[in-house]
């Protein structure tokens, strides 16, 4: 047990006593616990596949403040796992979304809306408003951000991540164990380990992860159970299993070790060496490395163009652009002997990070290649609309 994360208490109202009402009768809640929910400020970095049960849960529970990062609109392909958002709200940003919902289960909660990505430039000031932070990106140079801010200003950090069938929960407090890099000193290399827009996520297990985050805040902010601090919890859906792994606080570590080297923050994207964020509309004039889907169309009838598809067959069969070639590109390496070094190869995946992955590893063994930004879904958005997105 740790010391609870809000040292103060904000009286609950005759309705409000009636609403929470079975938190009231469980003896380690009880007035006091409910009223440190009502009194707390929570910040929620993302309301996605685990922004969505957390809002809507903590909601639920009281906390009177909930704070939200976002700076995305609903879509159509957020709905298999995003449950705050509706297909009303298709198009909307999510945060209007997000506190639409929230109202509708409890009106009695503020909502402080960040029309923005969390950056080195703002993470300082916008955490520094809240008691505690839950982590719901699925990014790592945000997932830094978040762990460096959180050690600089003494603020807990409730850690969760989804793949798959697969999650990880753990909280990071620098002031009563570990912080995230004493777990992982340093970001895998890029490309090792795809997000869930690449390599696609169950959408319930975002329910069962961000409800555990949910009960992980509650624990902080009340001061009741054994919160997860200095421990790892692996979560496999297809075995419906939890694996705990002991995590130790790092005397090394660069942020929070005895010697720090870290002491601001720093440029995350540099850091990860992959950007924070899908920036397909942001072309940045990189010509020479990827080219847009509008001009890939003029040239895509010259005979020394190929267009070069690696993704995985099951994404194939999704939806495809007429004449690719497909090489996944875990396969390419091994079959640089297919290609013709005389002709220009234009690599795409579904939203271009694969695609630069592939186009390096061209370039590297002698071929040209560019990479198409955005990649399937947005040569389906900028030249042809028939072409399902996913």
């Amino acid at each position: 047990m740790v010391r609870p994360v809000v040292d103060r208490r904000e009286p609950l109202t005759n309705d409000e006593i009636g609403r929470y009402s079975r938190h009231l009768i469980i003896p380690e809640v009880g007035m006091e616990g409910q009223e440190r929910l009502k009194a707390s400020r929570v910040l929620l970095v993302g309301t996605g596949g685990l922004g969505s049960p957390l809002g809507l849960y903590l909601a639920a529970a009281g906390v009177g403040t909930i704070g939200i990062v976002d700076n995305d609109v609903v879509d159509a392909s957020n709905l298999q796992r995003q449950i705050i958002h509706t297909t009303s709200m298709i198009g909307r940003h999510k945060l209007d979304s997000a506190e639409h919902a929230i109202h509708e289960i409890n009106p009695n909660v503020e909502v402080i809306k960040h029309a923005t990505f969390l950056t080195s430039e703002n993470a300082l000031d916008i955490i520094g408003d809240y008691d505690l932070v839950i982590d719901g990106t699925d990014n790592f140079p945000t997932r830094y951000l978040v762990n460096d801010a959180c050690v600089l200003l003494g603020k807990p950090n409730v850690y969760g991540s989804i793949f798959r069938f697969e999650g990880q929960l753990s909280v990071f407090w620098a002031e009563e164990g570990p912080c995230y890099r004493c777990m992982f000193p340093e970001p895998p290399p890029p490309g090792m380990v795809p997000n869930c827009a690449e390599g696609g996520v169950l959408g319930i297990i975002c329910g069962s992860i961000g409800s555990a985050q949910a009960t992980e805040g509650i624990k902080l902010l009340t001061g009741i159970g054994d919160p997860t601090i200095g421990r790892l919890g692996l979560y496999d859906a297809l075995e419906q299993s939890w694996m705990w792994v002991k995590v130790n606080k790092d005397p090394d570590c660069p942020v929070c070790g005895e010697n720090p080297t870290v002491t601001e923050l720093i440029d995350y994207e540099e850091f990860c060496g992959v950007p924070a964020h899908d920036r397909e509309e942001e072309f940045d004039g990189q010509a020479d490395l990827e080219i847009l889907p509008t001009e890939y169309v003029e040239i895509a009838d010259k005979p020394d163009v190929e267009l070069l598809d690696v993704r995985e067959p099951h994404e194939y069969e999704i939806n495809r652009i007429p004449n690719s070639v497909l090489i996944p590109k875990d396969d390419l390496a091994g079959r640089l002997g297919e290609l013709d070094p005389t002709k220009t190869y234009v690599v795409h995946c579904k939203s271009g990070v694969r695609s630069l992955e592939s186009t390096s590893l061209l370039r590297g063994a002698g071929f040209k290649a560019q990479s198409m930004r955005g990649g399937i879904n947005a040569y389906a958005r900028q030249v042809d609309d028939s072409i399902p997105t996913y």
